[in-house]
Formats: C-alpha cells, sequence, structure tokens
C-alpha cells in the first residue's frame, strides 16, 4: 500500500447528498479536510440560503438563436477567465432571443459559474456593464436574491476551498460536468456583516480599477487610431474584387478569394499614406528568431498562448527544468520585447514583456520584435489594433494550421509613429497596466482574507485587511 492515498468513511456518507459517489476521487483527503474545516464554522448549503439557480433552460432554444456581430453580448465559458468575464471574442444575439432566452440574462451583481468543460470558472456581474447582457448553456447564473452578499459568494467561490468544491463535483469521462443539483449542496460559510462587506468593497474597488484600466487603453488606442487617420475609417463591404492574373497570383501566390478582399487594399492603402512616412516590418522592427538552445538541467520561464492576457500583458508561465519542456520552446524574450501570436484566430495575443519574465522563453508560435524608431506600448496598440489585426489575418496562409509566416510578417507595413504620439500612448498604456496589476492585486487580496477568515477566524482576517490593503480602503 506505499505510496498510496487511503481516506477512511463511513458507508452512510456515500449518500449524504441523495447522490451516491463510489468514485474514489470523491474522498480526496484535501476535500475531506476542506469540508471538515467550514464545518467548524456557521455555514449553510445554497438551497438552505434559498438563492436561485438558473441556466439555460431547454436546449432547444438554441435551434432559435442566430449569432449577430453586435447587439446583446452573449457570454461564452471562453469569456470567463481569472475570475472575469472579457468582452474580446464576444459573439452577440438580438433583443428577440434575449427575451426568448429570458432565463439565462444576467443582471448586476449575477454570480457566474462554469457548469460545463473548464469547471471552476466564476465571475460577477458588474454594475458597470452595459445591459442587456445574455449567457449559454454552460453557465449558471446565481441570483443570491439578497439571501446572501454575492461578491461575498462570488470570492468564496474562487477561493481553494471553493475551487475544490466545483473540482469535487465534477462529473463525466470525456467532458466535466457541474450540475444545478450539487450546486445547491454548497456548504458556504457565514460570517458578520462588517467582515463580509469589507470583501464587497474591496471587490468593488477591483472592478472600478479594472474600468480604469480598461479606459486608459482605450484612449491609447484612439490616440493611435486617429494619428494614423483610422478613427473614423470606414473600409470597403464590397464582396467582389476583380484582379488580373498578372497583378494576384503572379505577384502574390495567392489563389485564395479571402486574400483580395477590399478591406484590405483600404487598410494597407492608408497605413502607407501615413504623413510621417512608413516602413515595413522589417526595417521599422527587429525580430528575433534565433533559436535558444537549453540546457536540461538548468530551469527556465515558459510563456505559451494561454499565458498572454486581453489586456497586453504576460499572465503567468511554466516553470520546468529544459528536458521537460516541449520543443517549441526556443525564443529567447526579454524586458520590453512585444510578443505577437502567428496563428490566425490568436492573433490578438500581443503582449509587451515584463521585468518578471526577463529572459524568459516562449514558443516559436509568437514572434518577438521590439524597434528603436517605436516604442513598445505604441507597438503593443498598433498589433492589437482593427487595422493591423486584419492586415496580420490577410497575411495568414496554411491549411491545417493556418499562420503568418516569417516572409509576409517582415513584409506588413508599420506607420512610423510621430514621437510625441508615441510618448501619449506609452503613458497611456503604462498607467492602464498598472491599474490592471492592482486590479488583480485587490481580486487575490480579498481571496486570500477570505481564506484566512475559513482557516482561521474573522478577527485574523480583518487584522489581515487593515495591515496590507491601507492604501486602497
Amino acid at each position: 500500500m506505499e505510496g498510496l492515498e487511503i481516506s477512511e468513511i463511513r458507508f452512510s456518507y456515500l449518500n449524504k447528498y441523495g447522490a451516491f459517489r463510489f468514485d474514489s476521487g470523491y474522498y480526496n483527503k484535501e476535500y475531506l479536510n476542506d469540508e471538515s474545516i467550514i464545518q467548524t464554522k456557521k455555514y449553510s448549503t445554497l438551497k438552505e440560503i434559498a438563492v436561485d439557480l438558473k441556466s439555460f433552460g431547454a436546449y432547444s432554444l438554441n435551434n432559435e438563436v442566430v449569432y449577430k456581430t453586435e447587439g446583446v453580448p452573449f457570454v461564452r465559458g471562453i469569456n470567463m477567465k481569472g475570475g472575469r468575464i472579457s468582452f474580446n471574442n464576444m459573439i452577440y444575439i438580438d433583443e428577440t432571443a434575449n427575451s426568448l432566452l429570458w432565463k439565462s440574462e444576467v443582471k448586476p451583481e449575477t454570480v457566474l459559474l462554469s457548469m460545463s468543460g473548464t469547471i471552476g470558472d466564476v465571475a460577477i456581474a458588474s454594475k458597470n456593464w452595459k445591459y442587456p447582457i445574455n449567457s449559454n448553456q454552460d453557465i449558471a447564473k446565481i441570483d443570491t436574491k439578497g439571501k446572501i452578499n454575492p461578491y461575498y459568494l462570488y470570492v468564496f467561490l474562487t477561493t481553494k476551498f471553493g475551487q475544490n468544491y466545483l473540482k469535487r463535483e465534477a462529473r463525466g469521462s470525456v467532458q466535466q460536468h457541474v450540475f444545478l443539483s450539487q450546486m445547491e449542496q454548497f456548504e458556504i460559510p457565514l460570517f458578520h456583516d462588517d467582515f463580509v462587506h469589507l470583501i464587497q468593497k474591496i471587490i468593488e474597488i477591483s472592478d472600478d480599477t479594472l474600468f480604469k484600466s480598461q479606459d486608459y487603453y482605450g484612449q491609447a488606442e484612439s490616440i493611435l487610431l486617429e494619428a494614423v487617420g483610422l478613427k473614423e475609417f470606414e473600409p470597403s463591404k464590397e464582396p467582389v474584387n476583380i484582379k488580373s492574373f498578372k497583378n494576384s497570383f503572379l505577384s502574390t501566390g495567392r489563389l485564395d478569394a479571402e486574400y483580395y478582399q477590399k478591406k484590405y487594399e483600404d487598410y494597407l492603402k492608408l497605413i502607407r499614406s501615413y504623413p510621417n512616412g512608413f516602413e515595413n516590418l522589417e526595417t521599422a522592427c527587429e525580430l528575433k528568431d534565433i533559436n535558444f538552445n537549453l540546457v536540461k538541467e538548468i530551469e527556465y520561464q515558459y510563456v505559451e498562448l494561454s499565458n498572454i492576457g486581453k489586456a497586453g500583458q504576460i499572465t503567468g508561465c511554466t516553470i520546468a527544468l529544459g528536458e521537460e519542456l516541449p520543443g517549441r520552446a526556443r525564443r529567447k524574450i526579454t524586458t520590453n520585447d512585444v510578443v505577437i501570436s502567428s496563428i490566425e484566430g490568436s492573433l490578438g495575443s500581443c503582449a509587451i514583456v515584463s521585468d518578471e519574465y526577463n529572459n524568459s522563453l516562449c514558443s516559436t508560435g509568437f514572434y518577438v520584435i521590439n524597434s528603436k524608431k517605436i516604442n513598445s506600448e505604441t507597438l503593443l496598440v498598433l498589433f492589437k489594433s482593427e487595422p493591423m489585426q486584419n492586415i496580420l489575418k490577410q497575411n495568414c496562409s496554411g491549411t491545417i494550421l493556418t499562420a503568418i509566416n516569417k516572409t509576409e510578417f517582415l513584409n506588413i507595413p508599420v506607420p512610423l509613429i510621430d514621437k510625441a504620439v508615441q510618448k501619449s500612448i506609452q503613458v497611456k498604456v503604462i498607467e492602464s497596466m498598472e491599474l490592471k496589476k492592482q486590479s488583480e492585486y485587490l481580486l487575490n487580496f480579498a481571496k486570500k482574507a477570505v481564506e484566512i477568515a475559513i482557516e482561521k477566524n474573522e478577527e485574523t482576517a480583518l487584522a489581515y485587511i487593515r495591515k496590507e490593503s491601507h492604501e486602497y480602503l
């Protein structure tokens, strides 16, 4: 039995909530320990608290929904990450579909919980969002109906206790699910109002700070688009573009119709007419594409596509020995480099390398650039902007894995943004990133405070809050 983990339980416990569980993973010692800690506190299940749990309604309603490019935002699991909802890659429905899907409509202060796929993603609907908003069948909506503070419930579900609940209850072999009937049985520790309201205040400040961060980035993008003449620019929507053989395949080697859409020509023409001039990326920037030779016994930080945040930041990395890293971990990155995904579908995954990731490695699926002519912040905003994203997309090629190759990437025209404009963009982006960090800090801070209250007591958690958060509260 050496090396095996054994948990001993009573037979009656197998049917504790009317769902007979005989799988050994359900009785993992960590899960049982979490449960025993919570049960030393005052607690209630969500069913006893009488919150309102909703999902999507009948799956057949999907047949009545037509997705749009604008309208009512329709949140999917892909939009939930790190305790937040990202409105990038959002799809939309119209008002008629929103009315039909009334059970899945999202209201301010609704707690959102992933039921399928990536179990454990949690978010809270912000008062700063523009409504109406709806969501798909994989997301549970918890309306606390004033019975429990939604901000506290949200934070609890992001703690290791809440996350372990969700992992423990997940069912299924290929795709994991957690059902509403299971969520009803979640045991929630209950604390005094002063502590709960303080947690709410921290989350509200975090949310407001994130909203300001997004606003600063939006300002930076507006400065760039106005400088290049793209702010009010509307590319052609003409579906047909007639080209001679000489001006198409013979000069580009491309026969795919998508490549010749007129909107791409419009974007290119505007950038090439920028008053301050332009250069191809090969001249305007330095491309760092020399393969780095890993040493098997040395530990490295490795950044891949999933580590790139929507705000242009690296959000994490894998730390592993050289012999444990994949063969694509071959690019060395340093502070202020800009990494840009080469894969169609992820072209918007661009980020500035911060000091924290200096001398890390990244995947060969990224292009790594820097420039003496354009600062890193301006490069980031430029390559995440709609015009440049369209130009990158135009130049993607391939069958199984569509991507932009090195030759096409180096030939992309880059406007030589005026230095004063670059400085303005830099200031806005730096401020945006600093506010984003503060927002993330406060989110993790609230989570830590709740964990302390559960593991120890409220007094210790309040002392931790007073000591560590005076500058924010």
